[in-house]
């Protein structure tokens, strides 16, 4: 059966789902088959029902529709490949961390390689590696992941 999860407190590990038949079935944290980070209000769910209560509960992916792109374009206002050619491009002063949202790496990155290049530029080659390094890693995660990571997570390094 298909539903939306419509209240999930994470205290107690439990919450509600609002079935497409109309009625509301009452569920556990433990019953959910994908990723935890995905157990919140609004969430559309694939589920089993026994005795009133749901069990082995999956997430399902957004439906794609012609003409909107990819589903995880945009999300936060991150592209993965806009992140990657930032940082593929002009990584070296940390565009694409400030893209992504993170200043304190992006500030970290600026000043290595403008204190790098006084100092014969070996910490300012090491960080266009790191740069380029990320780069391509953006662009070859799946949009899933990519969003997952850097946009939800906020991993700012690799």
């Amino acid at each position: 059966m298909r539903g939306t999860i419509l209240n999930y407190d994470v205290k107690q590990g439990e919450g509600i789902i609002s079935g497409d038949d109309g009625k509301r079935y009452s569920f556990k944290g433990s019953s959910f088959g994908s990723e935890g980070a995905l157990l919140r209000n609004g969430t559309a769910v694939d589920f089993e029902v026994q005795d009133d209560k749901a069990q082995s509960i999956f997430a399902v992916p957004p439906v794609r529709q012609e003409g909107l792109g990819n589903v995880f374009d945009g999300i936060g206002g991150k592209s993965k490949m806009i992140a990657g050619l930032l940082a593929l491009f002009c990584g070296g002063v940390g565009v694409h961390k400030f893209y992504l949202g993170y200043n304190r790496t992006g500030v970290i990155m600026l000043l290595v390689t403008i204190f790098g290049i006084i100092l014969l530029g070996f910490p300012s080659l090491i960080i266009a590696i790191i740069a380029f390094i990320e780069g391509i890693i953006y662009m070859t995660k799946s949009d899933e992941d990519f969003y997952l990571t850097y946009v939800k997570n906020k991993k700012e390094w690799f």
